[in-house]
Parts: structure tokens; sequence; C-alpha cells
């Protein structure tokens, strides 16, 4: 689960590092409050991001997470 601080960055990088827009992660995170799985996972499932921007995101959240 990822913390809000943590939830916070994450979106953070999602604008700046992949350019997903405001409606992408507006639509990612209302579907997160409805099937709480990992937001990585929502993004992805729903077509909102690639096979390579979801590895992007995981490679980010690993050196995230052991900063």
């Amino acid at each position: 689960m990822i913390l809000q601080n943590s939830k916070t960055q994450l979106v953070n990088f999602l604008r700046q590092n992949l350019a997903l827009s405001e409606d992408s992660l507006n639509l990612a995170l209302r579907l997160s409050e409805q099937d709480p799985g990992p937001l990585p996972m929502i993004l992805w499932q729903y077509g909102l991001v690639s096979l390579q921007q979801l590895e992007q995101i995981f490679d980010w959240l690993e050196h995230y997470t052991h900063a």
C-alpha cells in the first residue's frame, strides 16, 4: 500500500516525467478508490500507461522506496 506522501510523490512523477494528463490521473485515482489495487497496475490495466511506462514507474518506486 502506498502511503499518502508516497502517493503524492508518485502522482508528481507521473505528471512530470511521464506527462500523464490530469484527466488520466483523476480517473486512475477514482478507480483506485473503488478497486484498491496498486495505482501503477490500475494505470496499466485501463490503458493509461504503456508497458514501458509501467516499467519506468516500478523503477521509480524501487528507487523512491530505497532512498
